[in-house]
This record gives structure tokens, sequence and C-alpha cells, in this order.
């Protein structure tokens, strides 16, 4: 049973780069704010729908679903080369399935790296990684730290 969770919470997390996507967060529509927490030259998150984000507060990590989201961040860094934050990753336990599952929080911090240059927008640029390191806990059979690819 354990195998199965994990592998349906390994799927959800792989979501990202598939065509699903869920409702982009708030945070990037305001733009006057988000322009103000960087630099033009710093990378931008990209969400869910594509959309460039900046120090987001909460970040859709499972597009397709939804099980799994970073909530609650507080960026410490955010620069031309890296981004670090704390927040929490809500994460469905999918128990006994993903529709009945319960969402468990769990402390992280976050780094975001390897930016890269938008293919739509030169200019922009993106990170493609996202490193997660669970600080207090974390969902069975995740190991500590696990890096993801990010869409872009």
């Amino acid at each position: 049973m354990r195998a199965a969770i994990t592998l349906c919470a390994a799927a959800a997390l792989a979501v990202p780069m598939g065509t699903a996507f869920a409702a982009p967060s708030a945070q990037h529509t305001d733009t006057a704010r988000t322009a103000q927490h960087r630099q033009a030259s710093d990378p931008v998150l990209l969400d869910c729908a594509s959309q460039p984000e900046v120090r987001p507060e909460a970040y859709v990590l499972a597009c397709g679903d939804g099980n799994s989201r970073l909530v609650s961040m507080h960026w410490l860094r955010w620069d031309a080369h890296a981004a670090v934050g704390r927040g929490t990753n809500v994460v469905n336990d999918c128990d006994p399935y993903c529709a009945a599952g319960t969402f468990r929080a769990y402390p992280v911090t976050v780094r975001l790296d390897e930016p890269r240059a938008s293919q739509s927008d030169p200019g922009e640029r993106h990170f493609t990684r996202m490193t997660l390191t669970y600080t207090d806990g974390r969902p069975d059979g995740f190991p500590r730290t696990v890096a993801y690819p990010l869409p872009g």
C-alpha cells in the first residue's frame, strides 16, 4: 500500500511537465507588487499556466490535480542565480485513495536554480529546477531532499 501511495504522489508531482493546468495563483496578477521585489535581470518562476511569478506566497507543484502545493512561502533570497525560501508543502496522502485522502503539511526549505532564457521571451529568464528539503517530517516514501525539473 505504501508503494502505491508513493507512486501516486510521485506521479502527481510529475504532472507539471504535462498539459493539464490548475488555476494560476492570484500573486501573478499583482504585477506592480511583483516588479518591486526583483530586478529586471532576475529570473522568474513559471506557474502551471506558464505565467511568471516572483516570490509567490503559494505555488502548485501538482498542476494536474493540486495534490501537492507550497503555501506560506517566505523568500530569503531571490537573485540572478538562485532563490531560497521557507514554507510548507501541503501534500495529499491519497489514503485510501487521492479523492478521499487527507492533506498533510510538511515544513520545507525551497531552492530554485538553473535559470535559463525563456523560449518565448529571450529577455526573460526562468528557474528550471526546484529542490525541496523537508525540515520536520515528510510524506511517506519521500527522501529528505527532492529535486524537480520546472516547466518552461
